[in-house]
């Protein structure tokens, strides 16, 4: 399960959010100086051209001409229709929730509202580059045309956009629109917004995508395949198709911060379980495992108990005590070994309880108190992120909504000239630009929670790879301490049965016999009888 923000960081209903960033803030904030209505210009060019990027699209009147953004397939609807970007589309029907019906070279089907733009704007929009009569641009800048006629360029390389003319000379332009708006985002938070980012980003990312980013969708079944980023579960990814290379926070160390970012669904339950779940789940079944060792050694501890008892009560049965001689002594000598063994194996059990089992059992007795310390902060983020992605989601439909009107009231005043259209139009340009800064604020606070979650998703992650290298390690030493224990039996074990073999050894059959006749000297022998024979024939 690996997709870290920008290689591959961890499935329901998709969206994708657009991120703004510090970038798109400075846009809104350029030329503060101005008054009057070069104010209020430069706010609606501000949200032109934050539109450009984002794609609030308003409602169109059935009949309009557009002009698609993006290639569509047509694969997410069932009657969905297929186009190219740049390709002219008639809307036949237009219906909230972000899906229209068109038209296209006799070919009829619905497709995201999004994917398209009313071609008027389009061209006001335009993303041809404008031929520039001053001195040659630097290589990696274009220049475009602002909606107002204003002339404002784009590094092709990082995406930064600036209505200064950038020089000949290397170096970055003094006022920026966007700043590197196409470096991808660490889930969504862009590395101009964390300090965290501003020394981590240049060895997470390799290689920027220069695509800007297609518009989101409520369709449930959008793919994501041609877009820069994707939402999965309120968290923002870089696509692997702009993101196709990335250096890992640890490389060649299989750490757990670069991977175990992705949420997969699991088949049976048909939940999501997040990556860092699967962390925890690690860690409880090495305590489980851990717990059954000390178990392990447990029976361990009885079968040793087991033996030792029976070789004491082995070595107290008075079987063959009255052997003689100098086999008597090594068979004595034996019996006595079983008891010297039964003591050992009394003395390894004892030592296996206090300096193996006992370690294992009581290691981490809080174990389980900390794991749903960090389920619970990791949880705390997540909800966190679903209520401020909720929030986003609401401004950009209140921004819509604002738009069209503003839309409508522009119409109007084409069709008729008005002082009191003129007034609603000034009005709804104030509401539009509001709500512009209500989801920039909104988009703001998401990409600060979703900051925060990835600090601490690797913060958790290094500390639940530092608890398990710890487990481990101890494991490993008190098993060590098993088999040390196990070679010093061995060894005692020997000792006893050393002066066994030395008695075993001094075993001597000729020897028994001379003790037995010499003990047998009261009883008279053959030649005495002899004699008493003799002695009695001759009396005879």
């Amino acid at each position: 399960m690996t997709m870290r923000p920008s290689k591959r960081k961890v499935k329901n209903k998709q969206y994708v959010l657009p991120n703004l960033t510090t970038a798109d803030r400075a846009a809104r904030g350029r030329e503060q100086s101005d008054e009057g209505r070069q104010r209020e210009e430069e706010k609606e060019e501000n949200l032109s051209v934050y539109s450009k990027f984002y794609s609030f699209t308003s409602a169109p009147m059935s009949g309009s001409y557009y002009r698609s953004l993006y290639p569509f397939s047509g694969d997410q609807h069932q009657q969905g229709l297929s186009f190219d970007a740049g390709e002219i589309i008639r809307v036949v029907q237009a219906l909230p929730g972000g899906w229209w019906e068109g038209e296209r070279d006799g070919h009829r089907g619905w497709f995201p509202s999004s994917y398209v733009q009313i071609l008027e704007r389009t061209a006001s929009l335009s993303q041809l580059p404008v031929e520039d009569l001053q001195d040659p641009l630097p290589p990696q800048w274009k220049c475009y045309m602002s909606p107002h006629g204003r002339r404002y360029y784009v590094n092709t390389i990082n995406n930064e956009t600036t209505w200064e003319r950038p020089s000949s000379t290397p170096g970055t332009p003094k006022m920026s629109l966007r700043h590197k708006t196409c470096l991808p985002a660490v889930n969504g938070f862009h590395s101009g917004g964390s300090p965290l980012h501003h020394a981590e980003h240049n060895s997470l990312v390799r290689k920027s995508s220069t695509e800007l980013q297609s518009p989101g969708s409520t369709s449930p079944t959008r793919k994501q395949g041609k877009e820069s980023t994707v939402t999965i579960n309120y968290v923002t990814f870089p696509s692997l198709a702009c993101m196709t290379e990335q250096q890992l926070l640890k490389p060649k160390e299989w750490s757990y911060c670069d991977f175990f970012w992705n949420d997969k669904r699991d088949a049976q339950s048909n939940s999501c379980v997040t990556g860092f779940d699967v962390l925890l789940q690690k860690q409880l079944k090495g305590k489980q495992m851990q717990k059954e060792m000390a178990e392990f050694i447990r029976e361990r501890i009885k079968i040793e108990e087991e033996y030792a008892k029976n070789l004491s009560k082995l070595s107290q049965i008075p079987l063959a005590d009255q052997e003689e001689g100098t086999l008597g002594e090594a068979w004595a000598q034996l019996k006595k070994s079983l008891a010297d063994e039964a003591e050992v194996h009394l003395k390894f059990s004892s030592k296996l309880q206090s300096e193996v089992e006992k370690p294992l059992l009581t290691f981490r007795e809080n174990f389980k108190k900390d794991m749903k310390r960090f389920d619970h902060h990791i949880s705390d983020l997540r909800k966190q992120l679903a209520s401020r992605y909720a929030a986003v989601e609401k401004a950009r439909k209140a921004l819509a909504d604002r738009q069209k009107e503003l839309e409508v009231k522009t119409q109007q005043l084409e069709i008729k000239l008005s002082s009191k259209i003129e007034e609603d139009i000034k009005k709804a340009r104030r509401k539009s630009t509001q709500a512009g800064d209500d989801l920039m604020r909104c988009v703001d606070l998401y990409n600060q929670s979703q900051s925060k979650w990835f600090e601490e998703i690797v913060t958790t992650s290094l500390e639940l790879e530092r608890l398990e290298v710890e487990r481990v390690e101890m494991i490993r030493q008190h098993l060590c301490q098993y088999t040390t224990l196990r070679h010093e039996t061995d060894m005692f074990n020997q000792s006893t049965v050393e002066p066994v073999d030395q008695l075993l050894q001094c075993v001597d059959p000729a020897k028994d016999r001379e003790l037995w006749v010499s003990c047998c000297k009261k009883n008279p022998t053959i030649v005495e009888l002899q004699l008493k024979n003799i002695l009695l024939c001759f009396s005879i």
